[in-house]
């Protein structure tokens, strides 16, 4: 790029009352030389909120890990990596862990970040984080002895802990903005005050939300682009389009449809990386949960005989195009450490579903009815909606009849927690790296289902809860997971939810970038690493 007459007069008038000095007009020069670098981010659908501590959700988690720094991060093997917190030490046996956090880290208003924002939102986190609070739960107290000191003190070691420092478990919020108010409706979340690589600029709804560089951020290498635009194109054409042309440069959560998935990774010619690294700690889980204050469904020969009644690997095929397997139990295989296939298993059989059906004392009519409900699929895309109604035809086959009602994200997750006004739901939800920190939440009484997750099946079982509580303390890590392999088959005796598969997503990388983040979490990474190759 060459700067002509006319653009350096035109600079000079923008700078007019200044004085020109060589300095100054050189400074100019770089500036309007330099290439602004702008990243788009394909993120599908619109998060109904963009703060990984107070919204729940794949594609809110994307957007939240560019605006706030977590205590750690992770490396390709799952050990910590220091992000607000600099270092730390755990003593007395695993009961308590001190953290130095990083001096001249701030806010992105200008002011420190200090122990009082990360003991405010540790707090917050245990008293209401679906997935964090059951760690925290045995956390007796958080002491500040000086503003860069955070000292945690357990009742008990929690070989889980770490999973849950994350900022994507344990988002860490400015305290002098939110304390003093409901934290979910503080109108600040539209517009965010963070700590991380990026600056809010705008959210338009139904558009995009578009961070900027900050230029304060204590990591000066970082980020590498400039501006960043997170974009929600609706139409999934309109969106494998703009993926394929290059107009969107990175896809982190499912973004095409995976029949053109499945076509695009056949295809020899296409430049455009897709692959599932990034995903292996999420190990996403598709389920069928019931509601268990429906009196129909209290009766476990009922939950059974819908088990019997879904065919997963038809499931997997059809509605999944392969990127899916049958599930065995609430705790996928990804999970090596912990998975048991032992639990009760409910192959495909329709006759069997039938007798189940009968014997519970659900007769057909004379339209060969036996039972109608609703079910709510997880509007997150096409494959969620295609497998409902999958489901909804076998079920058919056995005398239920299913209505599919579809909601955007947030009057969907109103429905399940705040209304209660659903029958059954169809789902996935992220099992995480341990089984304390993903799984947990959907079994254990004290997990209230929430907007943001948690007991949607209001499943109460005293067994569960006490294999799920000795988990939680237990700092053997062979007795801990005999306890976990208990807690598995006691669920699949219970079947409060039905395990259908454990899904494989996706992310979609444009050749030209290099830096997009190879870790079991990268799907959720912010991208301050990534840059333009050209």
């Amino acid at each position: 790029m060459t700067t002509n007459r006319r653009d350096f007069i035109r600079m000079g008038g923008a700078l007019a009352g200044l004085t020109l000095t060589p300095e100054l007009v050189s400074q100019a020069l770089a500036q309007q030389e330099r290439k602004i670098t702008h990243l788009q981010v394909s993120v599908q659908p619109e998060p109904h909120g963009i703060i990984a501590a107070i919204h729940n959700g794949n594609q809110s988690f994307v957007v939240s890990q560019n605006i706030f720094d977590g205590l750690v991060t992770f490396d390709e093997e799952l050990n910590p990596v220091p992000l607000l917190a600099e270092s730390w030490e755990t003593t007395d046996g695993g009961r308590v862990i001190t953290f130095k956090l990083r001096q001249g880290a701030t806010w992105h208003d200008g002011k420190p970040i200090t122990s009082a924002d990360v003991k405010y939102s540790i707090e917050l986190a245990k008293k209401s984080h679906p997935v964090a609070a059951p760690t925290y739960f045995h956390l007796n107290a958080i002491d500040t002895p000086d503003d860069h000191t955070v000292i945690l003190r357990f009742a008990h070691p929690s070989l889980a802990l770490w999973h849950i420092l994350y900022g994507v478990r344990t988002g860490i919020l400015p305290k002098h903005i939110y304390e003093g108010s409901d934290p979910l409706t503080n109108p600040i979340n539209t517009k965010p005050i963070g700590s991380g690589p990026f600056l809010f600029k705008e959210w338009v709804r139904g558009s995009h939300v578009t961070l900027v560089r900050n230029p304060n951020y204590w990591d000066k290498t970082k980020p590498r682009v400039d501006q960043v635009t997170f974009r929600f194109i609706a139409d999934a054409g309109a969106r494998a389009i703009a993926i394929e042309t290059g107009e969107i440069h990175y896809a982190p959560v499912p973004s095409i449809p995976l029949a053109q998935v499945k076509a695009l990774r056949e295809r020899k010619d296409s430049p455009l990386l897709i692959d599932t690294v990034g995903w292996e700690a999420n190990a996403p889980i598709y389920y069928f949960d019931f509601n268990l204050e429906k009196e129909v469904f209290q009766d476990v020969r009922v939950r059974k005989a819908f088990a019997h009644a879904i065919n997963t690997k038809i499931l997997a095929s059809n509605a999944f195009f392969g990127f899916a397997t049958p599930a065995t139990g609430p705790i996928p295989s990804y999970q090596k450490e912990f998975y048991s296939p032992d639990g009760e298993q409910y192959p495909f059989d329709p006759a069997k579903a039938e007798r189940l059906l009968e014997e519970a004392g659900l007769k057909k009519d004379a339209n060969g009815i036996r039972l109608k409900i609703d079910n709510l699929p997880i509007p997150y895309d096409d494959n969620f909606v295609r497998a409902a109604q999958l489901i909804q035809q076998m079920l058919k086959r056995v005398g239920v009849q299913v209505e599919i009602r579809n909601f955007d994200v947030g009057t969907y997750f109103a429905k399940l927690a705040r209304e209660r006004d659903f029958d059954t739901a169809s789902a996935f939800a992220a099992a995480f790296a341990d089984p304390q920190v993903g799984v947990f939440r959907r079994f254990w009484s004290k997990a209230k289902a929430t907007v943001r997750g948690g007991n949607t099946s209001n499943y109460v079982s005293a067994e569960t809860d006490r294999l799920i509580e000795a988990t939680l303390i237990e700092g053997d890590a062979a007795k801990r997971k005999q306890l976990i392999r208990d807690f598995q088959i006691q669920v699949q005796k219970d079947l409060p939810s039905i395990p259908l598969l454990e899904l494989q997503f996706v992310r979609v990388i444009s050749p030209r970038l290099e830096g997009v983040n190879p870790t079991p979490y990268g799907s959720y990474a912010s991208v301050a690493e990534i840059a333009f190759k050209d």
